[in-house]
């Protein structure tokens, strides 16, 4: 029995992908579920699986060519279709009798000039780069990669948000002794409790939502000659993964725990490096959380993620001396930036909004509180 092998729905918002890698090639026995191929989208890789077991015919598609969504990629032909009853199954062709090793996975690679894994060719599918030659001292060279799908995806809604929004970026900057002293007290406790390490990030999520109630138009968008805003709080929070800049949602981020907001974020950057994240886990989020202080940064501006209207960034915790009471003391202190689009956000919101925050995290009781 022969079965055509399709690219699946992907989303309405992405209609095409890129077909990689082919794991199996013509003429190879595959089992049920094995992945034969690799696809990927502005967003994830996919991984295209065998719906039965056999041996894979025929390729439709090239590495490297655009597919859409329902398009056939490769025509499966089933054991059944060889195996007759009562009679003697065909032998298997030459070609397939002896499969070679196992494919590895598909490990995404950075260009050359990138160490971690954040921005994304494939190994098997993008072209990689031979081994340095020898060359004389002196001597200039120039390396061309393609850029992927993700990259260019990237590109293209950083541009957009500059074209289309009127971004303005205001600062503050945050005293964070009183969290670091509340999860000095409680670290090994809420560790025992939910399994899992009491970070800062559900600190700034959950201020966050207390701010947006407070301030809605940071969390709306414009739509042509209307505002549509949201009555929930989906907080998408930016992952650099080895594949480069994804941002996952965490869904009525209000509603979450400490727990499951730290667990959340922990499984996000798990799974994106893993290339396990779903489409419909990175579309739809109403305000973003980015944190540059993991890398080193100390103030930076973020750019929205279209159609937000605000993106915070947080940066590095730094020892500074600041006047308190009269006096001047070290307290560990992180700059905050707020982008914002001017077309529905005022500067007294954006102001306020930062203000909000800054206020929440330098009392965290009225975040429990929700003060």
């Amino acid at each position: 029995m022969r079965i055509e092998i399709k690219a699946p729905e992907l989303s309405e918002s992405v209609q095409t992908g890129t077909l990689l890698a082919w794991r199996k090639q013509a003429g190879e026995p595959v089992k049920r579920d094995e992945t034969i191929a690799d696809l990927e989208t502005d967003k994830v890789i996919l991984e295209i699986s065998a719906p039965a077991s056999g041996v894979l015919a025929e390729l439709r598609v090239a590495e490297e060519a655009e597919v859409r969504a329902g398009q056939v990629l490769a025509i499966l032909e089933t054991d059944e279709a060889v195996a007759v009853p009562g009679t003697p199954a065909p032998e298997a062709p030459a070609a397939v009798a002896e499969p070679g090793p196992q494919a590895k996975p598909v490990e995404p690679i950075e260009p050359a000039a990138q160490a971690p894994r954040s921005a994304e060719p494939v190994t098997s599918a993008q072209p990689t780069e031979a081994p340095p030659c020898a060359t004389q001292a002196g001597e200039r060279t120039e390396r061309r990669v393609p850029m992927t799908r993700l990259r260019q995806r990237i590109a293209e809604r950083l541009k957009e948000a500059q074209q289309t929004a009127a971004l303005l970026t205001t600062f503050n900057e945050i005293n964070m002794q009183p969290v670091q002293e509340l999860r000095g007290r409680y670290k090994e406790r809420f560790e025992r409790e939910h399994g899992i390490k009491l970070g800062l990030m559900s600190f700034f999520v959950k201020a966050v939502c207390q701010a947006l109630k407070q301030f809605p138009a940071l969390n709306a968008y414009v739509e042509g000659h209307e505002i549509v805003h949201h009555d929930y709080y989906d907080i998408g929070i930016a992952v650099s993964s080895e594949r480069g800049l994804v941002v996952p949602v965490l869904r009525n981020a209000d509603r979450l725990s400490f727990a499951e907001i730290e667990q959340a974020i922990v499984d996000f950057a798990r799974r994106a490096n893993s290339l396990e994240l779903g489409l419909e886990e990175l579309e739809g989020g109403t305000f973003t959380l980015s944190n540059g202080g993991v890398f080193g940064s100390l103030l930076s501006t973020p750019i929205v993620n279209p159609p937000q209207s605000g993106v915070l960034g947080l940066h590095k915790i730094q020892d500074r001396p600041i006047a308190e009471n009269g006096q001047v003391v070290i307290r560990p202190m992180m700059y905050v930036a707020l982008t914002y689009d001017h077309r529905i956000v005022d500067g007294r919101e954006a102001v306020s909004f930062l203000k909000a925050i800054k206020d929440d995290l330098e009392d965290p009781a009225r975040l429990l509180l929700e003060l």
